[in-house]
Order: structure tokens, then sequence, then C-alpha cells
């Protein structure tokens, strides 16, 4: 296709609505992550409130901080950590074989008679 000026004005509207598109997506799911976490805030504030730990509830900030994050995800990665121990010993077996037609080379060596 060769480019003239009716493509560019084609082109231009299909790029504006692109980016509309990816902006617009990535304005709603900035908004859904922030209110999630208020969500999630609210929803912890009302199973203390039933379990009867009012003053945990109403304190200010009941986020968990980083550092505790970081805590707890150190410890999962230690928890699973499943590697084996290698022995740095390379060992290598030899098998005597018997006879296999797979690797024969006389096979491509026939000679075809007319």
């Amino acid at each position: 296709m060769i480019a003239t000026p009716e493509n560019f004005s084609e082109g231009l509207v299909i790029t504006l609505v692109g980016y509309s598109i990816v902006f617009s997506a990535l304005v709603t799911l900035f908004f859904v992550f922030n209110s999630l976490s208020k969500v999630l805030n609210t929803k912890i504030r009302n199973r203390l409130r039933k379990e009867g730990k009012h003053e945990i509830a109403d304190l200010p900030n009941i986020d968990v901080t980083g550092e505790e994050t970081a805590a707890v995800a150190m410890a999962l990665y230690l928890m699973t950590d499943v590697h084996d121990e290698e022995s740095g010993v390379i060992t290598i077996k030899r098998d005597s074989k018997t006879y296999s037609p797979w690797s024969s080379k006389i096979y491509g060596l026939r000679r075809f008679s007319r």
C-alpha cells in the first residue's frame, strides 16, 4: 500500500482511537486498584468488629507494613526452597550395546541394479 495523504488521516484516526482505548483502560485499572485497598480495609475492619476486637478495628492504620510483607515473603521462599544438593561428581557409564539396525551404515550403501 502506498502512503498517500488520504491514508494518513485514516492512520491518524486509528492511532488516536488506539491510544485513547489504552489510556482509558489504564485509568480504569488505576481507580480499581486504588479503591481495592479501601474495600479490603473496610472488610477487615468489619470482620474485626464481629470478632469483638474493637480496639484494633478503630485504629487509624491497620495496614501491613512493607517490612512485615518482606519478612513473610522471605519465610515462604525459604520454606518452599526445594533444591536437590548436587554432588559435583560427574560419572559417565558406558553400556555395551548389542547390534542395532538403526545405527547401521550398511543399509545406506546398497546398489540398485537395473
